[in-house]
């Protein structure tokens, strides 16, 4: 079977516009008639959002840290040589606290060391400060990190004490700490919008996936063969209804995260907007291309959540911090377009408009966009001829 081909009359622009909002009305129709997807488009996300938001936490580790040595003298480094004997942290060293600070912004590292250039001065005086700045977006591995970062620090005090042959021993040392991205240092802050990932790729990939299935199992996509619509028309009335949808359940998520978690919304909340917008189409274009593929709705439905369901929970940074993953895990989340969108809220949520990671971000979501819809189409032009 194939799609009638319209003729120049049918074909003209007026004729695509009146078919397609006859089907976005009909898809709409049914969409509320199926109780099922209501169900799972606007009372999961308030369900997801409030057991996530209130009852997960979990322990990470390995974390990047900026070791910033403005005094450059032998016993400023043995004040933190704790932290390149310990096996919690992969610490690099430099000189300059506006470097650090930008690899801090950049995410490249989570904390920030910071030995003045009087620490020694200090030290032989009798007491001397280190000045430990900690990531906050994830509240619990920033606890850790001040944890740990005590323990390296007594332990190069140990090491020094026991080595040293003065007399009165060495100076203490006093740890000066503070917490960037999240000053409330509740987990709550980090989960809440790696949620909205979850939540949107739930909609947009598993709803649709399901879509022309559900039609190939019940015989009325058939019905659109005698009809002179085309494959892109199709597609855009399966988007618009599931695209309110997405948007729905942002708005939701968005009210929750605000009013009800408190989380700050440092950055701008049109890009914020923007980002899900992009995201809800990759996920839209990958339940599309999957109910494409497969006639079968259960099919269907384990498809859509093994490819994207499970990746944006389990490997897009949302739970697991992806610096302590195997390389080969690090390299599948590269692919995912969920860990560009995790990564582009919470820097929007917590740390403001840092372009250098908003572009990058975007980007890969356009792109991602563009080809999953088009393989789309292209996939439900075979299918139909």
């Amino acid at each position: 079977m194939s799609l009638h081909e319209p003729t120049r009359s049918e074909g003209g622009a007026s004729s695509s516009r009146e078919r397609i909002r006859a089907l976005i009305v009909k898809e709409t129709r049914q969409l509320v008639r199926d109780k099922g997807n209501i169900l799972v488009g606007m009372f999961v996300p308030v369900m997801l959002i409030l057991i996530f938001g209130y009852g997960l936490t979990f322990d990470v580790r390995n974390m990047p840290v900026a070791i910033v040595l403005e005094d450059p003298s032998p016993t400023a480094a043995d004040a933190v040589s704790g932290f390149y004997l310990s096996p919690y942290f992969s610490p690099i060293t430099l000189m300059s606290t506006r470097e650090a600070e930008q690899l801090m912004l950049d995410r490249e590292v989570d904390g920030i060391v910071h030995l003045r250039s009087d620490f020694s001065r200090q030290l032989a005086a009798g007491a001397a400060t280190i000045q430990s700045l900690v990531n906050g977006v994830d509240a619990n591995r920033a606890r850790m990190m001040l944890a740990y970062a005590q323990g390296a620090i007594a332990l190069s005090g140990a090491r020094a004490a026991e080595s040293t042959s003065l007399p009165g021993g060495i100076g203490s040392v006093r740890i000066e700490q503070r917490v960037w991205f999240n000053e409330a240092n509740t987990s709550t802050w980090f989960l809440v919008p790696g949620l909205i990932v979850v939540i949107m790729t739930l909609i947009g990939a598993f709803l649709t996936a399901l879509v022309m299935a559900r039609e190939w199992e019940r015989g009325t996509l058939e019905a659109l063969f005698v009809t002179p619509v085309r494959a892109g028309e199709v597609l855009v009335s399966k988007i618009v209804p599931y695209f309110g949808v997405g948007l729905f359940g942002l708005t939701l998520c968005l009210l929750a995260a605000r009013f009800l978690f408190e989380v700050p919304i440092r950055g701008s909340l049109l890009l914020i907007l923007l980002a899900s917008m992009l995201y809800l189409l990759v996920a839209l274009g990958i339940g599309l291309l999957i109910s494409s593929a497969v006639k079968n709705q259960f099919l269907a439905s384990q498809i859509a959540l093994i490819v994207s369901f499970m990746p944006a929970l389990m490997l897009s940074g949302f739970i697991f911090d992806l610096r302590s993953v195997p390389g080969v895990v690090r390299a599948i989340s590269g692919i995912l377009p969920a860990t560009y969108y995790v990564e582009v809220l919470q820097t929007l949520f917590l740390a403001g408009n840092v372009w250098s990671l908003i572009a990058k971000d975007f980007a890969v979501l356009a792109l991602s966009a563009v080809v999953l819809l088009a393989l789309a189409k292209s996939k439900t032009r075979k299918e139909l001829q």
